[in-house]
């Protein structure tokens, strides 16, 4: 019979957030696969975790991938850790995960820690839709597309970052996103010197380049707002005369009243304004 893969959330920062279930579980298992074995012994040993652990990562996962699928199949329990965080979550647990599946392996989650789930929750931003971004492409067209993408989101926006690079990706964000866009700054999460800054983009960068930043930043901005494309809608209509908009709607067959009121609705104005105009 098969074994299962645990997939197994560490803290972020502070030791006290590992779970029960987790440590039991890193305890009973096999094998160990983590991201850094330098970075996860640290971890084991604080919590008297002596089972064998081996690397997987993104410079092996594939090779490696395969070799513990093969444990796997042999019967073998395994437990998957990152460095910080859940397993899966912009790290190459997910390929991990999928040749499971192929296998006809069991993969469970032991929910845990997740740095872009704590920064949301602490942003001060809504958190009913939201949509996680990781680390933006280094490739710079790619990075472009998503931008150009990011630009039209209207969902709130989860985004990690380096400290060394955080002031050339709040530039780039503040262009496309506008300098003005509300922004939340997440440092060190649940260590010591945690910090959630809320400001703006234009703020950030100001703030930044004279105050180096530390520590790995998780990046929360606001999505475009209903009243922002709203507004965006109406400036593309304003830009071609009331009665040039009327034979726009003329032009597809429709009545004259109706093609009135289409025009009201989009410059966001009175009918009688468009009547006026026309006159």
């Amino acid at each position: 019979m098969a074994g299962t893969l645990y997939l197994c959330a560490t803290p972020i920062g502070n030791l006290e957030d590992m779970t029960f279930r987790v440590i039991r579980t890193l305890k009973e298992v096999d094998l160990i696969a983590a991201e850094d074995t330098r970075n996860s012994i640290k971890l084991l040993n604080h919590f008297e975790i002596k089972t064998p652990m081996t690397s997987y990562h993104e410079y092996n996962k594939i090779e490696k991938g395969q070799k513990l699928v093969d444990k796997l199949l042999e019967g073998q329990n395994i437990a998957l850790i990152t460095d910080a965080g859940t397993p899966g979550i912009s790290d190459p647990g997910e390929e991990l995960v999928k040749m499971c599946y192929e296998a006809g392996i069991t993969v469970t989650s032991l929910p845990g820690a997740a740095a872009c789930i704590t920064a949301l929750t602490i942003s001060g931003l809504s958190t009913r839709r939201f949509a996680f971004e990781a680390f933006l492409p280094s490739d710079k067209k790619e990075r472009q597309e998503v931008l150009a993408e990011l630009a039209e989101e209207t969902r709130t926006m989860i985004i990690y970052e380096a400290p060394h690079r955080l002031v050339k990706t709040l530039k780039e964000l503040g262009q496309v996103l506008g300098e003005d866009r509300r922004l939340t700054v997440c440092r060190e999460l649940t260590k010591k010197h945690e910090t959630a800054f809320t400001t703006t983009f234009a703020e950030a960068v100001s703030y930044y380049e004279e105050n180096e930043p530390k520590g790995e930043c998780v990046l929360v901005a606001e999505g475009k707002s209903r009243e922002m494309i709203r507004r965006e809608e109406q400036g593309k209509w304003e830009q071609m005369s009331i009665p040039e908009h009327m034979e726009y709607y003329l032009n597809q067959g429709m009545e004259k009243k109706e093609a009135m009121k289409c025009v009201a609705k989009d410059r966001g104005i009175g009918k009688r304004d468009v009547y006026k105009a026309l006159l």
